[in-house]
């Protein structure tokens, strides 16, 4: 949507229009090699679906001279590291590669040490930290009583509205309530087709719609400019997640709000994350949230950084990362996996 925007903006003062390929799951792979074969300037992908089209020769960059990663943070997290590194070595010649991220916990700064060559880095404000235009408001609300607290949370602004919710299924029930009640929304999440998210996505953007229920597929790289208000249905399990659904709002200069519930289902460590985010962010923390505290709450402040090196969360030191303990128990799982069916592996 932005590289056709630009593209678009080009060609109306009277410059070369660039031709743009989309190339993402979702998309016909023959729509987008019917673009390929009339020559691209700019091809915006998945790290998924390139990499498929590098190893089936559909596409070369042999004389792709500029590698954009978008959302950096985003593709590490969903275990696409291996790919990129893959899809660096089918470039022949001298490029430059520019990454964004809007956190930069450790795992980030390791594979840009190692992916990028004496790069020039730039910083505008913490990385991971939110945006001071916008009010973050967090609300205690039972799990049962979300639903129908909708509406209410609705009046705080005018349209547009967004709404994020965790499961595909939660998306479905809220925009059928949404209708019920005479809102009018859209939904998407991954278990909808391309087409019908695009339909939506842009019935929003044009303002024929007023609210768009979402999981996070809308949290990562789709713009809006005039969000007046996010809504949290549920709280995220991490807060790389919450700092990237609550940056839909609060953008160009603009003030925004963002109203999150949370109960006594979510995790005590991501709370936790939460308040120290919103001490940060100079926002009110409600009593509940502020009785809160760590064991090692003494100890978030040690040193040059600030609670997390891992994953970048305020609210807990690397010894006590969720994330981290995740990923150490899948790896060894995938090593005990491995060490059994080798011992069970029959002997020609």
């Amino acid at each position: 949507d932005i590289v056709n925007h630009y593209s678009d903006s080009l060609r109306q003062q009277g410059l070369p229009q660039l031709r743009v390929c989309l190339a993402i799951g979702g998309v016909a792979v023959s729509e987008s090699l019917e673009v390929i074969n009339r020559g691209v300037h700019v091809m915006v992908a998945t790290p998924g679906r390139l990499m498929d089209m590098l190893d089936k020769k559909m596409v070369r960059l042999d004389v792709c001279r500029y590698l954009c990663m978008d959302e950096a943070d985003r593709m590490i997290d969903m275990g696409f590291e291996e790919d990129v590194r893959t899809i660096f070595s089918f470039f022949k010649g001298q490029r430059q590669t520019l990454l964004f991220s809007a956190t930069m916990p450790k795992k980030i700064q390791n594979f840009a040490r190692s992916a990028l060559v004496k790069p020039v880095t730039i910083n505008v404000g913490r990385a991971g930290a939110a945006s001071m235009n916008v009010i973050q408001e967090v609300e205690y609300v039972k799990q049962e009583a979300k639903i129908v607290y909708l509406l209410e949370c609705l009046q705080k602004t005018s349209p547009p509205v967004l709404i994020f919710a965790e499961k595909k299924q939660d998306v479905d029930a809220i925009h059928e309530y949404l209708l019920l009640k005479g809102v009018e929304a859209v939904a998407i999440h991954g278990g909808k087709d391309q087409e019908e998210r695009s339909r939506s996505v842009e019935a929003f953007r044009q303002g024929r719609k007023d609210v768009l229920v979402a999981t996070d597929v809308a949290s990562k790289g789709l713009d809006f400019a005039n969000v007046q208000h996010v809504i949290n249905y549920d709280m995220p399990d991490d807060v790389e997640n919450y700092v990237h659904r609550i940056g839909r709002t609060g953008r160009s200069g603009r003030t925004g709000i963002a109203t999150t519930f949370i109960n006594k289902a979510n995790d005590e460590s991501v709370l936790l994350d939460l308040k120290h985010l919103l001490i940060e962010a100079k926002q009110k923390v409600p009593p509940f949230l502020a009785e809160l505290q760590s064991e090692n709450e003494k100890y978030l402040d040690l040193g040059d950084e600030r609670g997390c090196s891992y994953c970048g969360g305020l609210g807990h030191r690397i010894t006590d990362c969720p994330k981290l303990e995740a990923i150490q128990n899948k790896q060894a799982s995938n090593i005990g996996r491995r060490d059994y069916l080798a011992s069970n592996a029959a002997d020609y």
